[in-house]
């Protein structure tokens, strides 16, 4: 009788724990639907607020786009190299590495995301909803600017590791010439 009482208190308090594990999970996914709803409420007014003075600049928002556009390539190859790194380095190199990663990925997303708050709101009917003129030419320059940048620096990327293999391959087969590039096992017959 007294085992049966044990088993049954242990299983109140497993139970009461993972209650509270399921109420602290509600409470973090609550929280953080609020916090992503405010960061992206201030990124839209932020947009919104600078896209018009940037009409500004020479060339307007095709010069815009265009910038926007090469910032978006040299974050996703930047975020790309980053994230390939070593898994033997210290936790401290990892943690930078990770930050590094998040940066980049920022600087690869973010100008899309600044592209996007311009766009009227669907069931908006204030003023701060209203279409930007000017907002499609931009979006016609980032895409035409990540379509081109993207497409020169994967040609020369490509290049570059097509020569350094071509290297590698003249350097082995010279020293197989030489009689120093084969295995052991075969230098040994």
């Amino acid at each position: 009788m007294q085992r049966e009482a044990d088993d049954t208190g242990a299983n109140r308090r497993i139970e009461a724990r993972d209650g509270l594990g399921i109420a602290g999970v509600i409470l973090c996914l609550v929280v953080g639907t609020g916090v992503i709803l405010l960061f992206t409420g201030v990124w839209k007014r932020f947009a919104r607020e600078t896209l018009p003075a940037l009409v500004d600049f020479p060339g307007g928002y095709w010069a815009v786009g265009g910038v926007l556009g090469v910032i978006t390539v040299l974050g996703a190859i930047g975020g790309l190299r980053c994230a390939s790194g070593a898994s033997d380095r210290t936790w401290l190199a990892r943690g930078l590495g990770t930050a590094g990663t998040a940066v980049y990925c920022a600087a690869a997303f973010g100008p899309l995301f600044y592209l996007l708050s311009g766009l009227p709101g669907k069931n908006c009917r204030s003023e701060s909803c209203a279409y930007i003129p000017g907002i499609g030419s931009a979006f016609l320059a980032y895409a035409l600017s990540t379509g081109v940048v993207g497409w020169l620096l994967h040609r020369w990327i490509s290049a570059r590791a097509e020569e350094r293999a071509s290297q590698e391959r003249e350097r082995l087969r010279r020293l197989r010439q030489k009689g120093k590039g084969k295995s052991r096992a075969v230098r040994g017959r």
